[in-house]
């Protein structure tokens, strides 16, 4: 099973809402207090972690790449988007591109982001953001969650060369944490749809009971979003989600490249940027004691509030 995938586009079944009760098991309490341990102790050594010689020297070669970066969120959301225009689709796999102004829009948008001047960036930008809010509307607003990292792309490119453009990377990291802990509830609110994808591609479980490993690959992937949010470890965790995505695209096939493909430029952006100027929320605590309280505590609160939102709203 591909962790971080939407599991409707690989399943037909009809999606059932498994009850609060039946989420909130045992195993799932005990999983969340052993990651907020886990978080505990990342934020001690954290420091450690960061100025290790490995790392350092990984910082100073990566980072005469950052000058590409802007050029490759620009040409790489323009591929992303002639990729999903080949196959008659908009933002995802679920989104049919249909014949009309949503082609002439898709079209229009692909066009002028190949442009290389910022003002046809702009105005790329703006029609991309036009199909987003029609997309939105036909869908609804809590089905794009799951793809409010274009929404962070596009403010991205609307900020190139101006006075906040140092803020477009910074944005990046902020939509698509917060997209990946979205979709990862998805696994736990429905999880009959990924139960039927494992059993279909004979998907290895580790040993683990399938209705477990399930659990465990949505805390997997809500815990990489939450990471990426509060700014922690991005690049590693970067390198990390590439590798699994594209195992999961030789699992998958085309269906995982068109669908993720806009996800992969960002994260090789993210394997460029590290934290760049990135300001972790959890900075604003001076102390190792105060981030180490914060962070799991943080960590708890935003669990049960996407908990909560999906369950009501999705």
């Amino acid at each position: 099973m591909d962790y971080y995938a939407h599991v409707k586009w690989f399943t037909d079944i009809i999606a059932e809402k498994q009850p609060l009760a039946a989420i909130l098991s045992p195993f799932f309490m005990k999983l969340a207090m052993i990651i907020t341990v886990l978080l505990a102790a990342l934020t001690k050594f954290l420091p450690e972690l960061s100025s290790s010689n490995l790392s350092t020297k990984v910082d100073r070669q990566l980072v005469k790449l950052r000058r590409y970066s802007l050029p490759i969120l620009k040409y790489g959301t323009a591929a992303a988007l002639l990729i999903q225009a080949a196959s008659g689709t908009r933002f995802a796999l679920e989104f049919k591109l249909t014949d009309g102004w949503q082609t002439i829009l898709m079209w229009a948008a692909i066009i002028l982001l190949l442009i290389p001047r910022h003002y046809a960036t702009k105005i790329g930008a703006l029609v991309l953001l036009v199909l987003f809010i029609e997309t939105g509307i036909e869908a609804g607003i809590f089905h794009m969650l799951d793809y409010g990292f274009y929404l962070a792309i596009i403010g991205a490119l609307l900020l190139e060369r101006t006075k906040q453009s140092e803020w477009g990377f910074p944005l990046l990291y902020l939509g698509t944490g917060l997209s990946l802990c979205w979709v990862a509830v998805e696994k736990w609110i429905y999880p009959t749809m990924a139960e039927d994808i494992i059993m279909k591609h004979h998907v290895p479980t580790f040993g683990f009971d399938t209705s477990l490993f399930i659990v465990m690959a949505g805390f997997i992937e809500f815990v990489v979003g939450y990471l990426l949010v509060i700014g922690i470890l991005n690049r590693m965790l970067s390198v990390v989600l590439t590798f699994i995505f594209i195992s999961a695209t030789m699992l998958f096939g085309m269906k995982e490249l068109i669908g993720h493909f806009m996800i992969h430029i960002v994260l090789l952006l993210f394997i460029i940027e590290g934290a760049c100027i990135y300001k972790k929320p959890l900075s604003v605590y001076r102390t190792t004691f105060t981030q180490m309280v914060f962070v799991p505590l943080n960590f708890i609160f935003v669990l049960a509030t996407y908990l909560l939102l999906y369950y009501r709203f999705a």
